[in-house]
């Protein structure tokens, strides 16, 4: 498992924290950040993918 697929699901992982909490404080600076979070974690996640495929390719 590719080291940016670990990284994006902790990106992930915080962000829906960050998110949750924003929510829960009527912060929306603080719920946009987890958004954010979530979705270069989701792009993080993409990458170690395709990293791994082609690895598993070669």
């Amino acid at each position: 498992m590719d080291k940016d697929r670990i990284n994006g699901a902790a990106d992930q992982a915080k962000g829906s924290i960050k998110e949750a909490a924003g929510k829960v404080t009527g912060d929306t600076k603080l719920q946009a950040e987890g958004t954010l979070d979530k979705a270069t974690g989701k792009v993080e996640s993409a990458i170690g993918g395709v990293k791994d495929a082609i690895r598993k390719d070669l």
